[in-house]
């Protein structure tokens, strides 16, 4: 099993972006530094307590300041830019990555985001549909293009100005061939877009945010989609998400993750419940559809999807997760604010060298790694 990182990120509104951004670089740093895998993340345009508001921009100062680690957008929301410059500056972004990139996507959920772009009565997902389908056309075509989908509401061509002896009229193709790996986030319990990238080979990354008996749904569907593409399901290529800290106390772990009122859990799961009620997709923190309103509480959510402890403790909540899900090949580490930056890094160093290496020891090695670049599609 791999090690991933995702962050929104998300802190509180009175601490100041300058110093929360460069936070949340320490974090991919040290991330880094502790050999995981990979760090998802993710963009908003006006949450005042999400301070990154373009992934590629940010995943860009960290370049230069890391090695190994892969750094994937968490997601690019292909409903608010046009497909030609998401396709534009992903495919430079790998090429200054030198192929360390994850093209994360999605569809962009932040309704304020889509009131201050004026998409807000548009129906998002379908804009994303045909986003990614103009984006893999361009990828995959050569100038001057011709695309022309049908149905489909972006039409891209440079044929009246294009000048290829002078290079007028082309666009960058990605690093990585064909193009990067192609992961989108599922949130929604028995998700049908989660079959539609089985189908695509795209990979399927399970959010934090639902209560974990949701998950299996998940890989029935992911599956369902590679069977219909003809193609044998992988587990490896399946990561989940999980809200985690790791201590070398128990009574500290309590109290950081769950018990104390400062606590930045305790933070995010309030802010994350909110917003979820409000849009009416509060569905994921309850045990059954039609379960009342007011069982979604935060102690629940404090319980039910914060896994905290010391390092065996950890190790056994993560283990029975796995028996819940069955197989998958990543579990990713959400990361919260910075409320005490050593318990912070800590937790992270415990996880990447106490946790994992118990794991896998436990379900015999490392998982396969899934193949960096996606099938044609």
């Amino acid at each position: 099993m791999r090690l991933g990182y995702f962050t929104m990120p998300l802190h509180p509104p009175y601490r100041d972006p300058a110093q929360t951004l460069q936070e949340d670089r320490e974090a991919i740093v040290l991330a880094d530094r502790l050999g995981f895998h990979d760090a998802f993340v993710g963009e908003h345009l006006t949450d005042r307590c999400e301070n990154v508001t373009s992934s590629l921009i940010f995943l860009a100062t960290l370049i230069g300041e890391t090695k190994t680690i892969k750094l994937a957008t968490g997601t690019s929301n292909l409903s608010q830019s046009h497909p030609v410059v998401i396709a534009a500056q992903a495919a430079m972004f790998d090429h200054l990555a030198k192929g360390r990139f994850i093209f994360g996507i999605s569809p962009g959920a932040l309704s304020s985001d889509a009131e201050a772009l004026g998409i807000l009565a548009e129906d998002r997902n379908r804009m994303f549909a045909e986003a990614i389908d103009v984006i893999l056309a361009i990828w995959e075509r050569d100038a001057p293009y011709g695309i022309d989908l049908p149905g489909n509401r972006y039409k891209v061509t440079t044929e009246k100005t294009f000048v290829p002896g002078l290079g007028r009229g082309i666009m960058y193709k990605p690093w990585q061939k064909p193009h990067p790996e192609i992961v989108g986030t599922v949130v929604a319990p028995h998700s049908k877009g989660v079959i539609a990238m089985g189908e695509r080979d795209f990979h399927p990354l399970s959010a934090n945010f639902l209560l974990p008996h949701w998950l299996p749904s998940h890989w029935e569907n992911y599956a369902e989609g590679k069977r219909r593409a003809g193609k044998i399901p992988d587990p490896a290529e399946w990561r989940i998400a999980r809200t985690i800290f790791v201590s070398d106390d128990d009574r500290v772990a309590e109290r950081y993750a769950r018990g104390d009122p400062a606590s930045p859990y305790r933070f995010y799961w309030k802010q994350l419940r909110e917003k979820m009620m409000r849009a009416k997709r509060h569905v994921i923190f309850k045990l059954r559809e039609n379960e009342d309103d007011g069982a979604v509480t935060i102690e629940r959510l404090l319980a039910e999807l914060v896994l905290c402890g010391t390092v065996n403790k950890v190790v056994d909540q993560l283990l029975a997760l796995r028996e819940r899900t069955g197989d998958f090949g990543e579990i990713v580490y959400a990361g919260m604010d910075w409320a005490d930056p050593a318990l912070a890094r800590r937790s992270m160093e415990l996880m990447a060298n106490e946790v994992m290496p118990r794991i896998n020891k436990a379900i015999g090695g490392l998982a396969k790694e899934p193949p960096r670049e996606a099938a044609r599609i």
